[in-house]
């Protein structure tokens, strides 16, 4: 059974004209996937499976929907007797064990707001987010980095109600969520537990400048991501679905939830420490698993392996996002594996933006076309629409109608929120043009884009030229003053070991290989070598560091 078809007025599409104009989304009132989706699923078929977890120590666990509902339940019924319920701010840091689905189904069916955070938060990362959204409680892995760093919190956390571990470690303080859900009275669902417009996911997005935004979602928001899993992942009913992600990240309810279960797949869970691309292919061939979907890197890696000792014969469909992707590394997977590779496009604020969808001929670097439940446009900068060729913002039109999956507000910030959605249209701040074809191709913030001598040049398409270059391993691409041109382009390198910085010899090789790849007029003029690069938390290069104006 496929559930999301339950919510489309037609699911089946002769086409990507027939899909872009024909795809519609249909919204019941007060719709809760916790009910409609896990609890239906149990219903109807209980011994259909879910969720498939293992990890890097060997251990595996299948779960079926009804074991979904029986643990949820039960997670629901012991969060009830820790006094959590509906409108209550309940902080996720659970990595990838499998205890985070069973919370997060949990809080949708209470009415209580889930927000996930990664492990990585540090003291001072924890009281800005306890105390910006008044977090009653946090569920957290039972590390003793994770939970140290909670611990050191509390002090300025006045909100911290619960502090609940799931375990290794339980330090006194904690509650012991295992022994928590096996004592739990039974569930009993509430009266009144949301609305449409009800608050149920707030994501912690950090820009590259200030404090982190606050991103609200709705309870319709899971029904957006019926794109994203049916016509984007291309998951198949009862296959078995891994994207790359960790559930800290956005990215992980976008592949790891709520759009494959609509779709009627399951999703399959590794959770491991860190990447290796040999174990990853491992992992893929030994679970015979369906769809993938995983950053550009992840792709990069992976290629370097020998696929002759994989079976990967059970893949059928390999999707990626996160960057523009390289050419060289699209053609290899496709040499390896005869899989295209389908890139495609999203914020934090939003669901499946622009994707290359199974009806087109990808054409690696672009985006795609836009996802017909948004109406996108590209906005030049004099404030009218863009024609092909013309790099313009991204925007949402939403005059007409408010589409499902977008967000619903930045929580507690109205300023941010009307300075990003305005006038009928929601700003993404990020740039972009479209060819001739319709397919849109990424080019960078708003505040990256460089000027020089009348150009305009985006910072992704300069790296993405890089990166094809042995010596570099990572790099950015930030704008430099320049008396005569305004700006000029520069490259900051990380390189691999085998190559030693200082050599003009490999700079001008570096410049040249750039100009042969892309446009000449924009190769890097400064080149530096560097040792890393100065990111945030969740990875984002922080170009207004290296530009020298990071506050």
């Amino acid at each position: 059974m496929i559930l999301s078809e339950k919510y489309l007025k037609k699911a089946e599409f002769e086409g990507l004209s027939d899909f872009t104009g024909n795809l519609e989304i249909e919204v019941p009132d007060n719709f809760n996937f916790g009910y409609d989706v896990v609890d239906e699923y149990a219903r109807l078929e209980p011994e259909k499976l879910a969720l498939v977890w293992t990890n890097d120590q060997g251990e595996h666990r299948d779960f079926s929907f009804a074991d979904m509902k029986k643990y949820t339940d039960q997670t629901a019924a012991y969060f009830q007797s820790m006094g959590i319920g509906r409108g209550d701010k309940v902080m996720l840091i659970l990595k990838r064990r499998f205890e985070f689905w069973f919370s997060i189904i949990a809080l949708h069916k209470l009415g209580a707001v889930c927000i996930p955070a990664t492990h990585l938060l540090k003291k001072k990362d924890l009281v800005y987010r306890n105390n910006a959204a008044d977090i009653k409680a946090i569920i957290a892995v039972g590390e003793s980095d994770v939970l140290e760093q909670v611990d050191l919190a509390m002090e300025e956390s006045p909100t911290i109600e619960q502090r609940i571990s799931v375990g290794p470690e339980t330090p006194a303080g904690w509650a012991d969520f295992s022994s928590g859900i096996a004592q739990a009275p039974e569930f009993v669902r509430p009266e009144a537990v949301s609305t449409n417009s009800a608050i149920s996911l707030l994501y912690f997005t950090s820009g590259t400048t200030g404090n982190p935004k606050m991103v609200a979602h709705d309870f319709t928001y899971p029904l957006g991501h019926i794109t994203t899993a049916s016509y984007w992942h291309k998951v198949e009913e009862n296959g078995l679905h891994l994207t790359v992600a960790d559930t800290g990240w956005g990215k992980a309810v976008w592949g790891k939830l709520y759009g494959q279960w609509l779709a009627g797949a399951a999703v399959f869970v590794y959770d491991h420490e860190k990447f290796n691309p040999a174990d990853m292919l491992q992992v893929i061939s030994q679970y015979k698993i369906n769809t993938f979907c995983a950053p550009p890197t992840v792709y990069r890696f992976m290629i370097r392996e020998d696929f002759s000792k994989y079976d990967l014969s059970s893949l059928k469909y390999c999707t990626v996002a996160g960057e523009p992707l390289n050419a060289e590394v699209y053609n290899r997977f496709l040499k390896l594996t005869g899989i295209r590779l389908m890139e495609g496009f999203g914020q934090t604020e939003t669901v499946l933006a622009i994707a290359t969808f199974p009806w087109m001929e990808p054409k690696p670097g672009s985006m795609g076309v836009p996802n017909p439940i948004y109406d996108v446009q590209l906005l030049h900068p004099e404030e009218r629409l863009c024609e092909d060729g013309e790099i313009g913002e991204i925007v949402i039109r939403t005059n007409d109608r408010i589409p499902v999956g977008l967000f619903k507000e930045y929580y507690r910030d109205q300023e941010r929120t009307k300075a990003v959605w305005h006038d009928g249209l929601y700003h993404t701040g990020d740039l972009a043009w479209r060819d001739e074809d319709g397919y849109f191709w990424f080019v960078g913030r708003t505040d990256d884009v460089i000027k020089s001598s009348g150009y305009r040049i985006g910072p992704f398409e300069v790296e993405s030229a890089l990166m094809e270059h042995a010596a570099v391993v990572e790099c950015a691409v930030t704008a430099a003053p320049d008396d005569v041109r305004g700006q000029v382009v520069k490259a900051s390198i990380v390189l691999a070991p085998e190559f030693q910085p200082g050599s003009e010899a490999l700079i001008k090789e570096i410049q040249n290989h750039v100009k042969q790849t892309t446009a000449p007029y924009k190769y890097p003029r400064i080149v530096e070598f560097v040792t890393e690069l100065p990111k945030t938390i969740s990875g984002k290069i922080r170009r207004v560091e290296i530009r020298g104006e990071a506050k």
